[in-house]
């Protein structure tokens, strides 16, 4: 198998990326992403745990709805599929050892191309895990998540787990089992459901009770076959409002909550939170990341970003440092994610491509992390940040408010307090304190 790198180097001349601090002018180094650096307790390595996304790093070639590809990157230049195949399993290890992060992610027809019958896919698949789990031996690097493409084919059309037709549903089943015995065998430490096709273009045709039976009945039958094969890890699903459908059914976070408890799910699924799937459900990446933590289902994270002049799922990596800090801010109250890490679920631009975007691209995204992540740990430690928070509630801590809380007072009680307090003062939310904070530490 030539090393962990194959038998060629596909990025020549790229050596491996190394923390060389702020002051740095080497634009192949990190200047804030250090992993053994300790914050709040752990390593940036144990915070993180940084991963690449198989399919946007070493499967896109930069087309788009209205054109080709521009990408013309050689590990995809071989057209019969398993040598094509490892050809990319070798480009995505040489490029995950030099850039220094311990796992990747996968959907199942990333790692090779969907035969033309289940059979031959099934078997292709299987190849390319042998092949795989080797070049993770060699090379040290995990899996963080797999998961199972039930969206691209013209066959989920109208959704898998929640498809109108019962062949397509079991087809969906079959697919998903070979994904969940890949990520067994890879060691895989969570398993993903993105629901890109659960949903609806129309309630015309759509009997959404039925569909969403039909999708908790499904994840409940994928969740105990996974555990009858000894998975031992989380299932996660990752919210998104739309786009390709019109309305998917795990809009968002909330949502998705809500669906995991009414179908006795909650304890063994949490959240994916994605940056740009919680911008196009008009929320922000901070509201999700608090939604989950709040409810213990804050499982793992997919960083991207979108673009504020584009309603879709542009995909690009994360550079907003204020705005990460005020996530890390709820990243670190909720002492991390339970399980997961950190996907660079994120695709280079169309216009760049060099084999060096690549690693630019993803330098970048974990320097804004880390920036944010110290930037935050100073707020919680040296200013008056949660003295502040703390102070705004200060009423439920004692007296009346105390009592209530603890449901001590009803409604009349509440009556007569109010009586006794006609002239009420206005206390200050200080949202411009709040903010000033955050500029003053980045």
């Amino acid at each position: 198998m030539g090393g962990v790198y194959g038998d060629k180097e596909y990025y020549k001349g790229i050596g491996n990326i190394n923390y060389e601090g702020k002051d740095s002018d080497n634009p192949l180094a990190f200047r804030y992403y250090n992993p053994d650096q300790i914050v709040a307790g752990k390593t940036m390595r144990e915070h993180f745990k940084f991963a690449i996304s198989y399919w946007h790093s070493f499967g896109g070639n930069g087309s788009d709805l209205f054109g080709q590809g521009t990408q013309q990157f050689s590990w995809n230049e071989f057209k019969e599929p398993i040598q094509a195949a490892k050809n990319r399993a070798d480009a995505a290890f040489e490029f995950i050892s030099k850039i220094g992060f311990d796992y990747f992610c996968f959907h199942d027809y990333d790692l090779v191309k969907e035969g033309q019958t289940f059979v031959q896919s099934e078997l292709r698949l299987a190849t390319m895990t042998a092949y795989i789990k080797e070049k993770m031996a060699s090379s040290g690097i995990k899996v963080l998540w797999g998961s199972a493409n039930c969206f691209s084919n013209a066959r989920y059309m109208n959704g898998a787990a929640t498809n109108p037709d019962f062949k397509v549903v079991a087809r969906a089943g079959a697919q998903v089992k070979l994904a969940i015995d890949a990520t067994i065998a890879l060691d895989g430490e969570n398993y993903v459901f993105w629901g890109g096709r659960e949903g609806y273009m129309t309630l015309l045709n759509t009997d959404v009770k039925r569909e969403l039976d039909h999708m908790g009945q499904f994840l409940s039958q994928a969740r105990d076959y996974a555990r009858s094969e000894g998975f031992k890890g989380n299932f996660l699903l990752e919210p998104k409002p739309m786009e390709p459908l019109k309305h998917q059914y795990d809009f968002d976070a909330a949502t998705t909550i809500g669906f995991l408890r009414e179908y006795n799910l909650d304890k063994d699924f949490k959240l994916n939170i994605e940056v740009n799937h919680a911008t196009l459900a008009q929320h922000t990446f901070q509201h999700e990341l608090q939604v989950a933590a709040n409810a213990g289902m804050l499982g793992s994270i997919d960083a991207n970003r979108g673009d504020y002049h584009n309603g879709w799922d542009t995909a690009q990596f994360p550079n907003n440092v204020q705005e990460m800090t005020e996530a890390m801010l709820v990243f670190l109250k909720a002492g991390g994610v339970n399980g997961g890490g950190v996907n660079f679920d994120a695709k280079i631009r169309r216009n760049s491509t060099d084999v060096e975007d690549l690693f630019l691209a993803h330098i970048g995204g974990a320097d804004t992390f880390a920036r944010a992540l110290i930037t935050a740990d100073k707020i919680v430690n040296a200013s008056p940040y949660e003295s502040l928070r703390k102070q705004r509630y200060s009423s439920f801590d004692s007296g009346k408010g105390k009592e209530f809380v603890e449901g001590k007072l009803n409604f009349k009680d509440l009556y007569d307090i109010a009586q006794e307090n006609d002239e009420i003062q206005l206390q200050s939310g200080k949202q411009e304190l709040f903010e000033n904070i955050i500029n003053r530490y980045i």
